[in-house]
This record gives structure tokens, C-alpha cells and sequence, in this order.
């Protein structure tokens, strides 16, 4: 078993970027200023069933716009944290709110300000167009690119190691 998988049974908490992970890194810009981002349901419908497995989930981005709080909201998440100013601190506050150590934690991250964040998680992965700089720190990288279904990838892969996935609770909402 590689070393990925082996730390997979280990993981008890997820804690992803937004744009670039959940996204291609698009954002489109409506006329009266306001911001809109693709996010692929496949994605959403992983990161849903980890909340109602017991998982806690973490979203940290440094984006500033409102509708990702709504979007996460809708799927469960109660940890997210907006227009991050210096993620580190945030992913000290996730695991302290959670009683959980820095290697209980599965982070996702695509570039530079994911970098020092991804040092501390116990577990740093990233979609496969991620930055070189992430690419190089990251214990797995996702054949999956951002906003492809990368966040369903490890997740799922989490939670078929722990037995979890695909059991009676995935085939209702």
C-alpha cells in the first residue's frame, strides 16, 4: 500500500481552497460587479456525504464574495473561512474548534498562498494543474484537474479506505 493511501486511514477532517480546487480558477465578472464560479456537483455531492459521515470541513480561500459561504452552507459546511488574510491561522482555529492535530487533516491547495498551510496539514494533495510549488510539496496529486471533480477524488478514495462510501446513507440526500 503507498504511503498516500496508508495516511488516507488516518485522515479525519478535510480542509480545501476554493478557486482552483473547486474551480477551474475562472471567475466571471457580472456587470454589476458581483462574481460567479463553476463548481462541479460531483464535488459537492462528496464534500455533502463527508459532512453527513462526520467528517469536519474546512473551506479556507481568500476570496472575498459571499455566494461561496451560501454554496458551502448548502452542502453542510459550517467551517468557512472568507477572504483569508494568512490561511495558517485559520487552519489553527479549524483544528482547535474540532479538538483534531494538523495530521488528522487532509488539505487541498492549488498555489502560492496554499503553500505554508500545506506544510503543517498531515496530508497535502492538490488538483493536477496545481502550481509547481504545490505540485512539489504534495504528497498525492489528483489525476483530476481543478474544478474536475479533484475535491471527489480524494475524498471518496478517504472514505472507501475507512469503509464508508457507497454504504446505506449515499443513496439519499
Amino acid at each position: 500500500m503507498s504511503e498516500f493511501k496508508k495516511k488516507l486511514n488516518h485522515i479525519k477532517g478535510f480542509v480545501f481552497d476554493v478557486d482552483g480546487v473547486f474551480t477551474d480558477g475562472k471567475i466571471m465578472i457580472m456587470p454589476d460587479g458581483k462574481q460567479m464560479r463553476n463548481m462541479n456537483v460531483k464535488d459537492g455531492y462528496a464534500v455533502h456525504f463527508a459532512v453527513k459521515k462526520g467528517y469536519p470541513i474546512g473551506i479556507i480561500t481568500g476570496g472575498k464574495c459571499e455566494s461561496i459561504r451560501v454554496r458551502f452552507e448548502e452542502l453542510g459546511v459550517t467551517d468557512i473561512f472568507i477572504a483569508s488574510k494568512d490561511k495558517r491561522d485559520d487552519f489553527k482555529t479549524f483544528l482547535a474548534k474540532h479538538k483534531l492535530t494538523a495530521d488528522d487533516i487532509l488539505y487541498m491547495g492549488d498555489d502560492l498562498p496554499d503553500l505554508l498551510v500545506m506544510r503543517m496539514a498531515g496530508l497535502a494533495t492538490c488538483p493536477h494543474d496545481a502550481a509547481k510549488e504545490i505540485i512539489e510539496i504534495s504528497k498525492y496529486v489528483s489525476d483530476k484537474r481543478s474544478g474536475d471533480g479533484c475535491v471527489r477524488d480524494v475524498i471518496e478514495q478517504t472514505l472507501k479506505l475507512q469503509g464508508k462510501w457507497a454504504d446505506t446513507d449515499a443513496f439519499v440526500w
